[in-house]
């Protein structure tokens, strides 16, 4: 089946920022039917403008996130987890700093570069993984360095990741804990109604196509793995297209809105929770820090800023790990 991304208002060409910021309407809990008018849409920010501080809360639990996650596995002592995908590696605590790596990325004309956010490795090569990075300058020249010459890396690593995230709780949605059901549209097998909520992993067809590229070209699995407050989930790309293949799961079409105000739509994919494995569960939650960007004309923007908190990987999650680290020994 061929999809296609429909630009809804206007034709502007999107900046790497722009999409890395674009909010879905279902975080929004609204669907972007027209322009939508936000008080703070005068904001400029170099010179863009920004529609809400909902962009910024993206930016700064999507950062936060991502630490929490190779935190955890770090402190397994089996496994040694390093940021490797460009939105990953760009600096997370200045936002300014944040959007002039992308428009470097954009300049160099790696504006298509896709490569998953974290590899994870055998912690007893973290010696030779940490002097092979710094070698090559450092973890964010990594998406300027082409992988023929990242092999040392590359060949040691037991599993990369896909982060994705969302501003849920995930135990306090409203269908979490139901099980799954016969449905019609489904053809009978097992799901959940279309406007059901419930924690879910989310891969973008935009990117899933790219993923299987890098995939087979390196021969390391991919796993995606979607963080919430509270929880998170993972599981494989491989998984996920059996499941599509199946007809378990459909494609949804989801409406995003960029900071410079288009929106458009773009073919996702939701696994519910259920075909995934436990990733995680948060020990202790984050403080949620106000924060603020002025721009040039005095304009504030406020937001919040997510710092703090501990998560603990799961059994199944190492489970998973011990299962990729075994096969790529062998």
């Amino acid at each position: 089946m061929r999809h296609r991304q429909k630009e809804l208002v206007g034709k502007q060409h999107l900046s790497l920022f722009d999409q890395l910021l674009s909010v879905s309407a279902e975080e929004l809990e609204f669907e972007l039917r027209e322009p939508i008018a936000v008080p703070w849409s005068d904001f400029l920010l170099n010179p863009r403008r920004l529609r809400g501080s909902d962009f910024l809360m993206r930016w700064s639990q999507g950062a936060w996130s991502e630490k929490r996650l190779i935190q955890a596995i770090n402190q397994t002592g089996r496994y040694y987890a390093l940021m490797y995908g460009p939105s990953s590696v760009a600096p997370g605590d200045n936002i300014r700093e944040h959007e002039l790596y992308f428009e470097r990325l954009e300049q160099a004309g790696l504006r298509d570069l896709k490569r998953p956010d974290i590899l994870i490795f055998k912690h007893s090569d973290r010696e030779i993984i940490t002097n092979t990075v710094d070698n090559l300058g450092g973890v964010r020249e990594l998406p300027f360095t082409p992988e023929k010459e990242m092999a040392e890396l590359l060949v040691r690593a037991v599993l990369a990741v896909e982060c994705e995230n969302s501003l849920w709780i995930a135990k306090q949605m409203p269908s979490y804990g139901e099980q799954l059901r016969p449905m019609r549209r489904l053809g009978g097998q097992l799901g959940f109604p279309k406007n059901a909520v419930l924690p879910t992993v989310i891969i973008k067809e935009e990117d899933r196509e790219r993923l299987f590229v890098w995939q087979k070209q390196t021969s390391i699995a991919i796993h995606i793995w979607h963080a919430f407050y509270d929880l998170a989930f993972g599981l494989s790309l491989d998984k996920a297209q059996e499941l599509i293949n199946n007809g378990k799961i459909e494609p949804t079409i989801q409406t995003f809105q960029a900071p410079g105000g288009a929106v458009s739509e773009k073919v996702i994919y939701k696994f519910y929770y259920h075909y995934a494995y436990r990733l995680g569960e948060s020990q202790e939650e984050p403080n949620l820090v106000a924060a603020h960007i002025v721009d040039k004309n005095g304009h504030i923007l406020p937001y919040v800023r997510f710092e703090g908190g501990s998560f603990t990987m799961h059994s199944e999650a190492l489970a998973v790990l011990d299962h990729e680290a075994s096969r790529k020994s062998s």
